[in-house]
């Protein structure tokens, strides 16, 4: 049974365009040309923050998002930048009885954020920052894990990559769910790993609570 759902945030609940748009301007990189070189690094199966090197060597994305910060124009997301399903798909969950979360790999800010829009709508927010562990390591979903009120078998973890969120997820002894949108999902999709080893393969969120209760439906 999956009694409840995690969510990853970037590319999962948070469409980034605007935000890795925001990057390539501060890099004074032109945004076409970023965006093709970040396709580029994904599809190599290269760590995303190569990308920033490639622009400039030696890049620090810790030091530069401070940098960010100081100058005014710190990373940020709101309510505009949510895919258009995830309001939707929180209150047809919660609906259900299922227990909710969110967790990703992201700094304190990004978790203020995160709790100024979702507080009232999900049981848990955690970040790496928060953890102090990153995915895909595995120390990351034991925090997970440790935050859910049930066993890892009846946990969900909804991402966007196979890397970083299906396949530790799984060995995590976790159920999985790979939504097909933002550059990585695009890009794995069809690989084998996108194919085989999620529980659920879906185009929208508002996908899961059929899924999940047809899953449930099975196991009784």
């Amino acid at each position: 049974m999956i009694r409840a759902v995690v969510f990853d945030v970037g590319e999962c609940l948070v469409d980034e365009t605007r935000e890795y748009g925001t990057w390539a301007d501060w890099l004074g990189v032109p945004r076409h040309t970023f965006h093709a070189m970040f396709g580029a690094v994904i599809a190599q199966g290269r760590d995303y923050r190569e990308v920033f090197q490639e622009f400039r060597p030696g890049f620090d994305l810790y030091e530069e998002r401070e940098r960010r910060a100081a100058a005014g124009q710190p990373e940020t997301f709101g309510e505009e930048d949510l895919y258009a399903d995830v309001r939707p798909a929180l209150g047809k969950l919660r609906a259900a009885g299922l227990w909710l979360g969110i967790a990703g790999n992201q700094t304190v800010r990004a978790g203020r954020i995160l709790r100024e829009l979702f507080s009232s709508d999900v049981d848990l927010i955690g970040t790496s920052d928060d953890w102090g562990a990153a995915k895909p390591d595995l120390e990351f979903f034991k925090r997970v894990a440790e935050a859910v009120p049930f066993d890892s078998d009846e946990i969900l973890y909804v991402g966007d990559r196979c890397d970083n969120d299906i396949r530790p997820a799984r060995e995590a002894g976790m159920h999985s769910a790979l939504v097909r949108r933002g550059p990585w999902a695009t890009i794995q999709w069809a690989s084998v790993e996108a194919r085989e080893l999620p529980t659920f393969r879906v185009q929208s969120l508002l996908e899961l609570p059929l899924a999940i209760a047809g899953f449930n439906d099975s196991a009784r």
